[in-house]
């Protein structure tokens, strides 16, 4: 390896960055993350975390302390560049790659012969190409593979994360990965640096490959989940117990229903399928319609427990949870949190919100009034309760705690 001041350049120092960055770091790679929030930049350096994650905030402050990580508002050189910045849903539900190509930019100066480019974020089919495309046009002093009629001076490669929020540490070492090249040097030499860190296997293939690998992971959890919810609809139909249902169900040596809930929420599950569809939406009318129920499964929810709300007009109205899983403090594209939006929108002050990982309420729901109190103070004051989140925290409740309440139970935490 070169003797520059840094190995390695993180991109966005968030849910997958900051992590990202810290493991490669305690690999003995000296590593930068980049960011354009100068609260995240000066909260890394002094060695702490601005986000929930566990045996995160160890690990940081220990490779900060060893000057093996630091953070940064601007872009210095390294060897490798990996980019793990969001790429949001617009309102289209087509993919956002604003930030990814932001990236791309302040990379594309600092690129010297031997350089790797590594993109991380969720992308759509293609994005890898469009990455080198960008860099070609930046830099017509360098060969750019798949852009070039001679060799390639530099790398880039597509490797996906996917890792489960509250075990993002422990998945970013022993699980596989899969690594895609635009071409197959490429793929080799980004596979050295997961070398360094990762235990699982490390698959090498090409980029659209590897993008494509991502979406399908996460668009078959989200229409197997789409299944589970449609059968609560039909449950709650015939008033019938769908947890029961499912429990039987799966006694079957070749059936495994998954569980139902409120919707679904996180920036993968919620969000990738809709890559697949905005690519190639006459192939993906499965795809489509599972979002579409996941989404409804939400909007089912509010309107049984705004009538709930309703029936007793001046009663405290209680929910459990705003976090999109349990055990973590990630509210993004969470279902329980649009849930209580809408019910604080209808009932105001008469809204308590229990949420362990949260020291203060999400905007809106200070905006209607609503309180957050502890699950003791919830439980005595509420006349009605839902279930929006299975927090461990909530684990211990039994039918015994809610009598004389109404009870959403929509995570079936009371059926277990």
């Amino acid at each position: 390896m070169r003797n520059d001041e840094y190995d390695v350049v993180v991109f966005g120092l968030g849910y997958i960055g900051l992590p990202t960055a810290s493991i490669i770091a305690s690999s003995g790679l000296r590593v930068c993350g980049v960011d354009v929030s100068e609260r995240v930049v000066d909260t890394i350096n002094r060695g702490a975390i601005h986000i929930e994650e566990k045996d995160l905030d160890q690990l940081v402050e220990r490779v900060v302390k060893d000057k093996m990580l630091c953070a940064s508002l601007n872009a210095p050189q390294a060897q490798f560049h990996v980019i793990a910045v969001p790429t949001p849903l617009l309102e289209d539900n087509t993919p956002g790659l604003d930030y990814v190509m932001s990236a791309v930019e302040a990379i594309a100066p600092k690129l010297r012969p031997g350089d790797c480019i590594i993109l991380e974020s969720t992308s759509p089919v293609g994005t890898t190409d469009e990455v080198a495309k960008l860099i070609a046009q930046r830099r017509p002093d360098l060969g750019v593979p798949g852009n070039t009629h001679g060799p390639a001076d530099i790398a880039i490669a597509y490797c996906p994360e996917r890792v489960l929020p509250g075990k993002i540490i422990a998945e970013l070492r022993s699980n596989d990965r899969v690594i895609g090249g635009m071409t197959p040097d490429c793929s080799t030499k980004a596979r050295r640096l997961y070398a360094r860190f990762v235990e699982g296997i490390c698959f090498e293939t090409d980029a659209r490959s590897a993008e494509m690998v991502k979406l399908v992971e996460n668009s078959f959890r989200d229409v197997n989940i789409a299944f589970a919810n449609e059968l609560s609809l039909v449950a709650d139909r015939f008033d019938i117990n769908v947890w029961e249902v499912i429990r039987l169900a799966n006694r079957h040596p070749r059936v495994n229903v998954l569980q139902p809930g409120p919707g679904v929420g996180g920036h993968c599950i919620a969000v990738d399928p809709w890559f697949l569809v905005a690519a190639a939406p006459e192939e993906t009318p499965l795809i489509r319609t599972a979002r579409q129920v996941n989404l409804h499964k939400t909007k089912h929810v509010i309107e049984g427990l705004c009538a709930m709300a309703k029936a007793q007009p001046t009663g405290k109205v209680a929910v459990l949870g705003l976090a999109f899983k349990p055990d973590i403090d990630d509210f993004r594209e969470s279902p329980a949190l649009e849930i209580a939006e809408h019910l604080a929108g209808e009932i105001g002050d008469r809204m308590l919100v229990v949420e362990p990982f949260a020291t203060e309420l999400p905007a809106r729901l200070q905006q209607f009034s609503a309180k957050l109190v502890s699950l003791d103070e919830a439980l005595e004051a509420a006349e009605t309760v839902a279930i929006l989140v299975d927090h461990t925290d909530f684990k211990h409740l039994s039918l015994s705690d809610f009598a004389g309440k109404q009870v959403y139970d929509t995570r079936g935490l009371l059926q277990r």
